[in-house]
């Protein structure tokens, strides 16, 4: 496993979010994850009790490969940057174990600076040092 800075990786992890150019942000995805990395979501609990109304006993959320994960952040920056004004931050808590980083990181107004969200991401790494699996706990 090679030498990897778990809080470089975490800020380098939350730009992928905010970056406002299609082809830089795919250039990201590219360097951050394995060709075959798989993107997990725990939803927010409103995605959820939809999903238990509808007979489903538990949900997860997965996009595997460059364009599905593309796909995943391009959303989630349009969603939460592009229409709501945020920003992400990593907190100054990254910590690796073997192949695992372990961080929290938080949604910030760019209009206030106020914290305004947040969560726990746990990513493990292939023997490249890319992301090969990322559990996202939105609000954790």
């Amino acid at each position: 496993m090679i030498e990897i800075d778990p809080q470089h990786l975490a800020d380098r992890y939350l730009t992928q979010w905010t970056v406002p150019d299609a082809a830089e942000r795919r250039a990201v995805i590219e360097r951050l994850w394995a060709e075959d990395g798989t993107h997990i979501l725990h939803p927010p609990a409103e995605i959820r009790e939809i999903a238990a109304e509808l007979g489903f006993g538990h949900t997860t959320l997965e996009a595997q490969g460059y364009d599905a994960i593309e796909a995943r952040v391009t959303r989630g920056h349009e969603r939460f940057v592009a229409k709501k004004g945020f920003t992400f931050r990593a907190r100054t808590d990254a910590i690796r174990l073997h192949d695992m980083v372990k961080f929290g990181w938080e949604a910030v107004s760019t209009e206030t600076g106020d914290v305004v969200g947040g969560g726990l991401e746990v990513l493990v790494l292939d023997g490249d040092g890319r992301i090969k699996a990322d559990y996202m706990f939105p609000g954790a």
